[in-house]
């Protein structure tokens, strides 16, 4: 016999050891998750708490220009400043966690965030007001790459999908939360008490990520991309302004016009840059990787449908059909109701159909959504209002995952938190855009009716939708 513990005299190892050498592999593997998943609901919260509050004023912004002695075209930067922010910054900081590590910049991001959310709440005047609310999307902002980062960390690319599930119902079911119960917790506290309690939630995330969050890998001796960051960040800017006050100062104004013409211009200056740079903010090669590129496209035109129908159907149940606030809240709960129940769950499509077909039947509901929302008019029955709206909460809720687990297993594990970011940036703008297009289809159309001129403004939400299903049918499936 030999003596080895557990082995016969042929080296056979008895089934009783098998079983439990694998019940331990088992066991630990269980713990592993377990502890990936405590941490991946810690980064989570974290960007919850800092990105719901960025739409959260949407409906109550005459009650916060009456308390501040300002006007709602001033207070609309409220909400115009975090959007912006949130999407232009997250590049910078993608790469700076890619860097130094997300940990420490995700803490960074969150105390700040909470430190600029306590003085919203003692907000002098309008101006106040504004920076401080931009200065806490601008640091919160760090939570978004940081979150991805941490998903490519803790899980093998086959277990992706479902995390990614939650980190796309965060990213873009945070903000539309914030539009539904913006309305009644302002008229029922005030819109200071909202960040009353924003600040002290942003603090216990710092402590909690402080002991609880693993540290990530950082490359070393590489220099930081300022002059990238810089140029990205004027040129986007520059032309979501343009877009956003297009409509208020005119699309010919010399305001207008000299921000399309910078944005144009830096941006050709940040690929200039980019060529050169020893470690780019955006490696140009992305723009050639057919499951970066079509990704995010497609993730851009979706959201560009998504956020715009979610602004412009609201105000077509209030100003063209003449629905009270209590209907209107409840019918267009139904989206993110359906989202946050599809977006972690739809990983268990997307693993028989694949990211790309997941991608494309998204995209499509989307189209669907814009279509039923485009022709309610009078007499038009609740059940089919909630329909159009829940097919968008099912079609943003397949297909987000999937793209963004494309993007994650396509690009290199450094630099997940830099990819993160971009479709944190591409989303925002799509939202921006989305928003501005479309009211500006219903102002361009408002002699064909008020009801019909909110219909081609969907219609226009379902052509962008439309050139999603485009992009997604061009990426390249996972092999499996």
């Amino acid at each position: 016999m030999s003596d080895a513990p557990g082995v016969d005299e042929v080296g056979v190892v008895p089934w009783p050891l098998l079983r439990s050498k694998k019940l331990v592999r088992n066991v630990a593997r269980r713990i592993g998750l377990n502890r990936a998943w405590a941490t991946l609901a810690v980064v989570l919260a974290g960007l919850f708490a800092v990105s719901f509050t960025i739409t959260i004023l949407v409906v109550s912004l005459e009650t916060v220009a009456s308390d501040l002695n300002s006007n709602t075209s001033t207070i609309n930067w409220a909400l115009t400043g975090p959007m912006l922010a949130f999407g232009v910054v997250g590049p910078a900081f993608g790469k700076a966690g890619d860097l130094w590590g997300h940990k420490r910049l995700f803490i960074f991001g969150l105390f700040f965030a909470g430190v600029f959310a306590a003085l919203t709440v003692v907000a002098w005047n309008a101006f106040s007001m504004i920076a401080f609310r931009t200065l806490s999307a601008t640091a919160g902002s760090a939570t978004g790459p940081a979150a991805m980062a941490y998903i490519n960390q803790l899980f093998e690319p086959e277990e992706r999908v479902k995390p990614l599930g939650y980190w796309s119902f965060t990213t873009a079911g945070a903000p539309v939360l914030g539009v539904v119960l913006g309305a009644p917790l302002v008229e029922t506290i005030g819109w200071r008490i909202i960040f009353v309690v924003q600040a002290p939630i942003c603090f216990l995330g710092v402590l909690i990520a402080w002991r609880l969050l693993p540290e990530t890998q950082r490359i070393r001796n590489v220099k930081f991309d300022l002059a990238g960051s810089a140029t990205l960040g004027i040129g986007a800017t520059s032309l979501l302004l343009a877009i956003n006050r297009g409509n208020s100062w005119g699309w010919s104004s010399i305001p207008v016009l000299s921000l399309f013409s910078l944005g144009v211009f830096a941006l050709w200056v940040f690929v200039q840059v980019e060529k050169r740079a020893e470690a780019p903010l955006l490696p140009l090669k992305w723009l050639r990787t057919t499951n970066v590129v079509y990704p995010v496209m497609s993730q851009g035109f979706n959201n560009f449908a998504y956020m715009g129908g979610f602004f412009t159907v609201p105000q077509l149940l209030e100003k063209g059909l003449g629905y009270s606030t209590s209907h209107i809240g409840w019918l267009i709960i139904a989206r993110p109701l359906v989202f946050s129940i599809v977006a972690p769950t739809a990983s268990y499509f997307t693993l028989r159909a694949g990211e790309r077909r997941s991608g494309v039947v998204g995209s499509a509901a989307l189209i669907g959504s814009m279509v039923v929302l485009s022709v309610v008019g009078v007499g038009t029955s609740d059940l089919v209002i909630i329909a159009g709206l829940a097919l968008s909460g099912i079609g943003q809720g397949i297909a987000s995952p999937a793209l963004s687990g494309l993007v994650a297993n396509a690009v290199d594990p450094n630099d997940i938190g830099t990819a993160a970011a971009v479709q944190q940036l591409t989303t925002q703008m799509g939202a921006v855009i989305g928003t501005t297009i479309m009211v500006s289809v219903h102002e361009a159309t408002l002699s064909q009716g008020v009801v019909e001129s909110y219909g081609y403004a969907l219609l226009a939400g379902a052509f962008a939708a439309g050139l999603g299903v485009v992009c997604a049918a061009r990426v390249q499936p996972l092999a499996r």
